[in-house]
């Protein structure tokens, strides 16, 4: 017996951070999720699997229209063709959806009841799946409580969305230990609702497959789904199967030592290359972080936009690469002190730069809603450098920021680069 366990699938859900740029491949970007959903429905008839397991939030909140339901329905009528049949429940995500719950379901395709856990016994396979949808977008019940013992004879799988118990970026829905799920005897537990893939444990199985597509840079690296193998009744192979079309990466670029703007290029184009390299051939959607101590720091911080274009028109050159954002935290080869001591206008201008001092006040004043507006947003949505994610740690990089430029436009314009 073979399957696979997938989630988090977020159909049509945009890829943050991209499309907001005027030359962004914004087709691509809007259409990635499905073509990474089309991998999966590929995979599975190459593979010849007897079923797939959806863990939850199969789309992303409300459609704009019913296209999106009439694209998952086509694509699961593609798998009845097959002869392979459909497991899913509903997360989050899918709950906030007010139409999600009237869109017919082809006939291979079974949906778990919100009001309870129900199993269904696939009697030619000697399997038994027990499953529960969300009733809600907030679910703060331990689902898994009500879910039954195994039942004996039968190869048990539990499938659930859930954050056991809390998993960093992600609200604590449907809360549970993993020694309550290994309680319940089952042989394999299908989660869903985290988007890192995760082997919780391997006696029993209890694995989150993480999502098929990365949506924003706290989702870098590969993605995809887990393909099950089972024999006699025992899981003799987990694998990872990689579904992603567009690999979100942060490409830590070292300037130490450089001098010249040929070498910062040097030194940018040589870390894009390894990263397309790593990517496999994928898009690659990037974001650049500039380290080391580095003759051309101020010269770096006082152009940042401009540099910014530079080094976007080299991802783009290398094609099927977009830059998301590039983060400048090269240091000052020479200690700050050396300058201040001087008795110069731009010495005098130095320290009084260096001695500001910016209040967490003024910052969270701007915005005097923000722990409202943070609880209102999806925290996959928070970057993790942002004022609303971490509001103390963020204004005091802020801070830090404006100090910095201030200071290298000051030494650039005097003639210190």
């Amino acid at each position: 017996m073979r399957f696979i366990h997938t989630a988090d699938i977020h159909l049509d859900s945009p890829l943050k951070g991209l499309e907001v740029h005027e030359d962004a491949p914004v087709e691509e970007i809007r259409i990635a999720a499905r073509r990474a959903f089309d991998r999966l429905i590929d995979l599975a008839v190459e593979e010849e699997v007897d079923f797939v397991l959806i863990a939850g939030d199969l789309y992303d909140g409300d459609w704009k229209d019913y296209n999106t339901g009439h694209f998952f329905v086509d694509r699961l009528g593609r798998l009845a063709k097959a002869g392979i049949k459909v497991f899913l429940v509903t997360g989050n995500h899918d709950a906030a959806s007010q139409i999600t719950r009237t869109m017919p379901l082809p006939d291979n395709t079974t949906l778990f009841p919100s009001a309870g856990p129900q199993s269904v016994h696939l009697d030619a396979l000697g399997v038994v799946i027990h499953g529960q949808s969300y009733p809600s977008r907030a679910v703060a019940e331990n689902l898994a409580a009500r879910y039954p013992q195994r039942q004996a004879g039968s190869f048990n799988i539990g499938l659930l969305h859930t954050s056991l118990t809390g998993r960093e970026g992600h609200e604590k829905y449907a809360p549970c230990s993993a020694g309550e799920l290994i309680s319940k005897g089952y042989d394999y537990w299908a989660l869903g609702h985290v988007h890192k893939r995760e082997v919780v444990a391997e006696d029993p199985w209890i694995v989150f497959p993480g999502n098929i597509q990365g949506r924003h840079i706290r989702e870098t690296g590969p993605k995809g789904a887990t393909l099950v193998v089972v024999e006699d009744g025992r899981v003799v192979d987990v694998a990872e199967r990689e579904l992603d079309v567009v690999r979100w990466t942060v490409c830590n670029v070292d300037l130490s030592g450089c001098a010249t703007r040929d070498e910062v290029y040097g030194q940018v184009r040589h870390a894009v290359e390894n990263a397309k390299h790593a990517a496999g051939g994928k898009a690659l959607a990037l974001r650049l972080q500039l380290e080391g101590p580095c003759p051309m720091h101020a010269e770096l911080h006082a152009r940042s936009d401009l540099w910014t274009e530079e080094f976007r028109a080299i991802a783009i050159g290398m094609g099927d690469i977009w830059l998301e954002k590039v983060q400048f935290r090269t240091r000052r080869m020479a200690d700050l002190d050396d300058f201040l001591e001087g008795k110069s206008p731009l010495a005098g201008l130095l320290r009084s730069i260096e001695c500001l001092e910016f209040g967490d006040g003024a910052l969270t004043s701007l915005v005097p809603d923000l722990a409202d507006l943070k609880r209102k947003m999806p925290p996959e949505l928070l970057d993790d450098d942002s004022l609303l994610e971490n509001p103390s740690t963020a204004s005091t990089e802020l801070r830090e920021e404006i100090r910095e430029l201030l200071i290298a436009r000051m030494l650039h314009h005097g003639g210190e680069a």
